[in-house]
């Protein structure tokens, strides 16, 4: 969305949206995203996790062909609405399928591989954006053509036509098979997955026999991204010109940044990118609020010029403090893109039990795209009333998240999914190390060498 804010094909097509109205059109998506998420689960249980992914590959065509012929405001919002629902589904059942399929020790890269995807979409679709901001005279020409929005919101169609295509030669998730009673399935998969295909692999077999023995014991007790979205209002507030080539910038980095945490993340552990990371967003929300609050002033028409119009408080002939607002909220992005942005995605897909799995991840994630709805909706107004303000506020709820984390988030780096019950419920506080090694590699030494017998199971 922030790739079009500033090209006056939008501006004059939408008549200027600013404030609530902004607010409203850009929280559609993530408003969709909270009802996609709550309903994700009732279709990854039902139909598989393999099968919701392409539902919402679908839902998403029709989302974009909505944005893309949209007519007026309202239409704009059904279409992102339609679009976040698909995006609520897939942001759900994909942490989901990719923990039940990949190994515990690169779980966390297989799934934080999520969050790169995510970034690297959103930088191919902002220079579209940027690109196509150029066509009809470019981004400042008061007669600029409508197709400077509308070829970026067409294009969109054409990823969710290859997932859609490509997910057909994926399996389905062995954990669903087996919450299915189809093991023959369930054991093929995980030998194609973990065995080269062998079924009688004593870490195939050890990993069927601890699924298995998870999916019988929970039967038988069975009780019946507020600077993605307004970067361009940030730059345009620091007095930088080329808004839109600025703000490019952070989603190199969040491309970029997120590398490490793929290769890292199951080395140092989900518990110090939780913690470290609150931590590091604090500071830089910090100090671009105390920055701004310091040396900035409201945009009145002694200031006001052509750039900034849309802004109510900006640093004025202030360069080394504008870099500096600049310099910090590249880092604030740099630092989510390490810590929070894949750790996010990566715990709560991790530390649930199989029967509940799929609808606590949809809770997680309709609780992600809420607070984003809210964000998209309320940041427009607050820079508008309170303008530097709003940073401390968001400094406090990453020190509230990070307290949260220090009391609530143990260590689960190198456990398998079965074995989160035991890391949750062993009674040890978060804070103190997690016990190393997994049941996993005992049930597979004991199985090698003979001292335990697991029959795969034969089709009938």
């Amino acid at each position: 969305m922030s790739g079009v804010l500033g090209t006056q094909a939008y501006l004059r097509y939408f008549d200027h949206p600013v404030s609530t109205r902004q607010g409203a059109i850009t929280c559609a998506m993530p408003a969709g995203s909270l009802v996609g998420a709550l309903a994700s689960s009732f279709i990854a249980d039902k139909f598989s996790r393999k099968v919701a992914i392409q539902v919402s590959g679908l839902i998403w065509i029709v989302g974009s062909i909505l944005q893309a012929a949209s007519q007026h405001v309202s239409q704009l919002i059904v279409g992102r609405i339609v679009s976040g629902f698909a995006i609520g589904i897939a942001s759900s059942v994909v942490p989901i399928y990719q923990s039940e399929i990949a190994p515990k020790e690169i779980r966390g890269r297989m799934i934080s591989l999520q969050q790169w995807a995510i970034t690297w979409g959103i930088l191919i679709q902002y220079f579209i954006q940027y690109g196509s901001s150029f066509v009809g005279g470019g981004p400042q020409n008061l007669s600029q053509d409508t197709a400077a929005f509308r070829i970026p919101w067409g294009l969109q169609i054409i990823p969710a036509v290859i997932l859609v295509i490509g997910l057909f030669f994926f399996p389905k998730s062995p954990r669903w098979l087996g919450a299915q009673d189809r093991w023959e399935e369930a054991i093929q998969v995980l030998a194609d997955l973990h065995g080269h295909g062998d079924m009688n692999h004593p870490k195939v077999l050890a990993e069927y026999q601890e699924i298995e023995e998870a999916l019988s014991f929970e039967r038988e007790h069975a009780v019946s991204s507020l600077k993605v979205y307004y970067i361009v209002y940030i730059m345009q507030g620091a007095g930088i010109r080329d808004q839109l080539l600025t703000a490019s910038i952070q989603y190199i980095i969040n491309v970029a940044l997120t590398v490490p945490a793929i290769l890292f993340l199951d080395k140092w552990g989900r518990r110090p990118s939780l913690l470290y990371g609150s931590l590091g967003m604090m500071v830089c929300l910090l100090v671009n609020g105390t920055l701004q609050g310091r040396y900035g002033q409201a945009n009145t028409p002694a200031t006001k010029n052509f750039q900034n119009s849309e802004a109510t408080w900006v640093i004025h002939g202030q360069p080394k403090v504008s870099r500096a607002v600049v310099a910090f909220s590249y880092l604030f992005v740099a630092t989510f893109a390490v810590t929070w942005g894949p750790t996010s995605w990566t715990y709560p897909a991790e530390i649930f039990p199989s029967k509940v799995r799929a609808k606590a991840v949809s809770l997680a994630t309709a609780s992600n795209w809420g607070w984003n709805c809210v964000l998209a909706f309320a940041v427009p107004p607050l820079l508008w009333y309170i303008n530097w303000k709003m940073y401390l506020i968001f400094a406090a709820f990453n020190l509230a998240a990070f307290a949260h984390m220090y009391v609530a988030a143990p260590e689960t780096k190198g456990k398998t999914l079965e074995e989160m019950d035991e890391v949750f419920d062993s009674g040890r506080p978060a804070w103190r190390p997690a016990l190393k090694g997994s049941r996993l590699d005992q049930l597979e030494k004991d199985i090698e060498a003979g001292h335990l017998k697991v029959n795969a199971p034969t089709r009938r």
